[in-house]
């Protein structure tokens, strides 16, 4: 049974940082791709990042190019998002998940197989 669960969300003001972290239980992390997802109120859940089973692949939505970073420590069984510049928008719940088909980094909700509970972020005006 593969199990993920995320800490380091919290409340920020716009302009702040925060950083998730997704602990995967499991010796087979280091060979799946992972995935950052969130989902705003009254709105469906979205892709952020993803990073392939090596780092080689990473990808991002438009929406947080450039403010945040995907990355993750294979012998720690942990994958990060380090999101800076928040802004009021980026509130959400933070989803991580796992593909088994670790080689890409993917998009889709349906391609990941295993889900985490989530973590609220909150950025404040």
């Amino acid at each position: 049974q593969v199990q993920l669960v995320e800490s380091g969300g919290g409340l920020v003001q716009a302009g702040g940082s925060l950083r998730l972290s997704c602990i995967v239980s499991g010796r087979t992390f280091s060979s799946y791709a992972m995935g950052w997802f969130r989902q705003a109120p009254g709105k469906e859940r979205e892709f952020v990042a993803a990073i392939n089973r090596i780092s080689y692949l990473k990808d991002y939505a438009d929406s947080v190019k450039g403010r945040f970073t995907i990355s993750r420590d294979n012998a720690k069984n942990t994958v990060y998002l380090q999101m800076n510049s928040l802004k009021p928008e980026d509130t959400a719940v933070y989803y991580c998940a796992a593909d088994s088909q670790g080689w890409a980094s993917k998009r889709l909700l349906a391609d990941y197989d295993y889900w985490g509970q989530g973590t609220q972020v909150t950025v404040s005006s």
